[in-house]
């Protein structure tokens, strides 16, 4: 197991070079100017000059680049344009929201959608099977801003269940947990069907149940372990996407996460920030990877076998 990790993380080196590489590039080719947009519109072109030099961007980008690789090597992201503050410090400060609505969201996605998917494929043509798959599909088709804003009408305007939005306390979390999970969940009880129909069908199920093994018995004992595999792919998946692409979510929900950092830089031209926003990202989505082929080894042998 230790020499597939090193041989993994050997692996994401490589990766993440190539993203701060581009990164870089796609930022230093911007038509927005980050000194004009640091000194404010009202500052004279000399003022915008001397910014331009103060931090660095006078300079070949190859020698950005260098420098900026030499600080982040020692852990420091440089330092926010526009809030001030260092960009370590302030995605420090963002990440707890962020892996808090990741956990919460995929929590929803399982609790929800695997129960759905295999009720409906024990329940195969039967109306449980039709009226998960027609949840399914609405769960699919709803929009996250749209969800979001009828689950806040509904639970913290209506009846006052849960805060109208921010962060604090659990209870600000289960609204936008909700909204992020509740898509999530529906694709999760499709694929659940699929795989667990497939199952049910293979010679040893019908050999368990040949041998006297209740219907609980047979999903828990052979059509769980075998179905989960492409689950677990699937929620490797979604961390990324809970950890940078829910700005919609965090939007409506005034959550304080990575996301809407992300996309505040990117409306204020804010390098430093943005650099800082996409390798932190793309760290989580490497660590996300190796974990989930870990958690994969130890659910099905054939996987370990590999290691």
């Amino acid at each position: 197991m230790w020499t597939f990790l090193v041989r993994r993380t050997a692996q994401t080196i490589p990766v993440l070079f190539g993203i701060s590489v581009i990164t870089f590039v796609l930022i230093y080719y911007l038509p927005a100017d980050p000194a004009r947009m640091y000194a404010g519109p009202s500052a004279t072109v000399a003022t915008v000059a001397r910014i331009r030099h103060e931090l660095g961007l006078d300079q070949p980008l190859w020698a950005q680049y260098v420098r900026y690789m030499e600080r982040m090597l020692h852990g420091d992201l440089g330092f926010s344009y526009r809030k001030q503050i260092a960009v370590t410090t302030l995605i420090l400060s963002r990440l707890p929201y962020t892996l808090a609505l990741t956990l919460g969201g995929v929590f929803v996605e399982l609790i929800i959608g695997l129960p759905v998917g295999i009720a409906s494929a024990v329940a195969r043509g039967g109306w449980a099977d039709r009226a998960g798959m027609f949840i399914a599909l609405l769960g699919v088709s709803a929009p996250p801003f749209w969800l979001g804003l009828l689950l806040l009408y509904w639970f913290g305007y209506l009846i006052p269940i849960f805060p109208l939005g921010g962060a604090g306390s659990p209870a600000h979390l289960v609204l936008p947990a909700l909204t992020a999970g509740l898509g999530g969940a529906a694709w999760y009880a499709r694929m659940m069907r699929s795989s667990t129909l497939d199952i049910l069908s293979t010679d040893y199920v019908r050999t368990a149940r040949a041998k006297g093994q209740s219907q609980f018995m047979v999903i828990v004992r052979h059509v769980l372990p075998n179905a989960l595999n492409p689950i677990i792919t699937m929620a490797g998946m979604d961390i990324p996407w809970f950890i940078g692409g829910v700005v919609l979510v965090e939007r409506v929900f005034d959550w304080p996460g990575l996301g809407r950092l992300a996309v505040e830089a990117i409306e204020t031209v804010d390098v430093p920030l943005i650099l800082g926003t996409v390798i932190v990202t793309a760290m989580a989505v490497v660590v996300s990877g190796i974990l989930i082929d870990i958690v994969q080894g130890l659910v099905d042998p054939r996987v370990r076998h590999g290691w």
